[in-house]
């Protein structure tokens, strides 16, 4: 009964990966986040490029020889055990806050669409959705941050254009830009003005040889916690047919092993920031200023993280990650101020983590196909 239930359930997923194949291997080359890494086997032109078939000459791309499968389609689950919190009011009349948090868990959804996808130009459209849920170990906490949290949760609600331009068999270049709508918000008060969050990014690299490329850009985004403009070298080099490293520093380094073309794995760290508006059911209460009604969370995190990713069946492949979370900040700013006043000074002990990910990529059989065409 298990074999036959196993038999059905890919054959459903047979057409679900077919249309999904497209999508990867389009985006495979723009997608240069810190969790996503480029195609493997190198993607081929889509059926019915007519541009792509009477071209020969060979562009150059940010990917190399031995990378991980592109993520077309991902759902990933991420679950953080018991730790202390402790927080310290920074204005007068706060009070200060400490207990264990019995849960943090992270849910992500997200997806990749081609807009054009030719040799020497391709739009890359992505969808994101994410949650963070906090549990206490009191509930109501009795602190208002907290209390609004375990409500209502932190939702983000994204989409991005990402834009891959190879110049010639040589140079590439990479613009991004991404909205998001992130906070605690609800349907009923979501609000695209108060809760809109926007972050871009643009490198230039150079294509030394199919195991080596690299480059250089800035990007804009909230990786520290608040918006900030920073700059990023991107590394990607596979040494040998086993080892390789994949990098967009300063907000990841990846060192990869190439177990067999089906199974891979990695080490590294990451550096993640998330920022969230929250709107206070019931205000803050100052000495001597206004209430407060709405709080801007900054989060930042390092992870020190192995990972394995491993084929399923053919366009379906999972991945099991695991390490060790420091928390550098998780800080409430006064939002009516333009200098963004601190208001609460909150730290998170470090704690271990787990996730799971299940993830569709451009079946070979696909890829054989377009590569002959």
């Amino acid at each position: 009964m298990i074999l036959v239930s196993a038999s059905k359930t890919l054959r459903m997923l047979r057409p679900l990966a077919a249309s999904a194949a497209v999508l990867c291997a389009a985006s495979a080359q723009a997608q240069i986040t810190p969790t996503t890494p480029p195609v493997y086997p190198p993607p081929a032109p889509p059926l019915g490029d007519s541009t792509a078939a009477a071209n020969t000459q060979e562009f150059a791309t940010p990917s190399v020889v031995g990378m991980g499968p592109s993520k077309g389609l991902v759902f990933h689950y991420e679950r953080m055990p018991r730790f202390n919190v402790a927080s310290d009011g920074k204005v007068v009349g706060l009070q200060d806050y400490n207990s264990q948090a019995t849960k943090n868990a992270r849910l992500v959804i997200k997806g990749y669409i081609p807009m054009l996808n030719r040799p020497h130009l391709k739009l890359i459209l992505g969808v994101n959705y994410e949650r963070e849920e906090f549990k206490f170990r009191e509930f109501p906490t009795r602190y208002e941050l907290y209390d609004n949290i375990e409500n209502k949760g932190l939702k983000t609600l994204g989409a991005q254009l990402a834009v891959i331009r190879p110049v010639n068999e040589v140079n590439w270049y990479i613009f991004r830009v991404k909205g998001e709508l992130s906070g605690d918000y609800t349907s009923s008060e979501l609000s695209v003005r108060d809760y809109l969050r926007v972050s871009s990014e643009f490198l230039y690299g150079w294509k030394r040889s199919p195991t080596f490329s690299w480059g250089v850009g800035v990007q804009l985004g909230y990786t520290f916690g608040r918006q900030s403009i920073y700059p990023a070298v991107l590394y990607n080099r596979t040494f040998n047919n086993r080892w390789g490293v994949e990098a967009l520093f300063p907000a990841r380094v990846t060192a990869r092993y190439n177990a067999s073309p089906r199974s891979l794995f990695f080490a590294g760290y990451s550096v993640d920031g998330l920022n969230y508006i929250i709107k206070l059911r019931q205000p803050l209460r100052r000495e001597g200023a206004i209430d407060l009604r709405t709080l801007e969370l900054r989060e930042t995190e390092v992870k020190f993280r192995g990972r394995w990713e491993r084929e399923i069946y053919d366009f379906l492949w999972f991945g099991l990650e695991g390490g060790y979370r420091y928390n550098y900040a998780f800080d409430a700013f006064d939002r009516t101020n333009d200098n963004r006043i601190k208001i609460i000074d909150s730290k998170l002990a470090g704690a271990p983590y787990a996730s799971f990910e299940l993830f569709i990529v451009p079946p070979r059989k696909f890829l054989k196909k377009t590569v002959n065409k």
